[in-house]
């Protein structure tokens, strides 16, 4: 369930040298993917959650991982209309774009969404 999850985490290691931040005591598998410290801001550039399908309007039961990216609000509007794109769960929607980790959107897209929001956040 989780495969997705764990090649970002180690492509971000390698790429970016970025661990995850579990800062929500409530929801451990929250991970929070952010720049190297840099004078003090440590600026979020994806977020990877673990959902109830319910959560995202989709009527399945069980949990998803979703991936958080930031993204133009042109590329926004163009993927929430994409199968595994969805408007950003808890983030600003004009800005943010949700990626369902379900095998869906091939894993090439997703890293060059993530590469996009890195860059974004900088």
């Amino acid at each position: 369930m989780h495969t997705q999850r764990y090649e970002i985490l180690e492509y971000v290691k390698e790429k970016y040298g970025t661990e995850p931040d579990y800062l929500f005591e409530k929801d451990p598998g929250h991970a929070i993917l952010r720049h190297p410290e840099k004078k003090g801001k440590r600026k979020w550039y994806g977020l990877i959650l673990d959902v109830p399908w319910k959560a995202l309007h989709i009527q399945k039961d069980g949990y998803v991982d979703i991936l958080n990216v930031k993204a133009s609000p042109d590329m926004v509007e163009f993927l929430k209309h994409q199968d595994g794109f969805l408007p950003a769960y808890h983030m600003n929607k004009n800005h943010w774009i949700s990626i369902v980790l379900d095998d869906v959107v091939p894993f090439d897209i997703i890293m060059k969404c993530l590469d996009e929001s890195y860059y974004l956040t900088k």
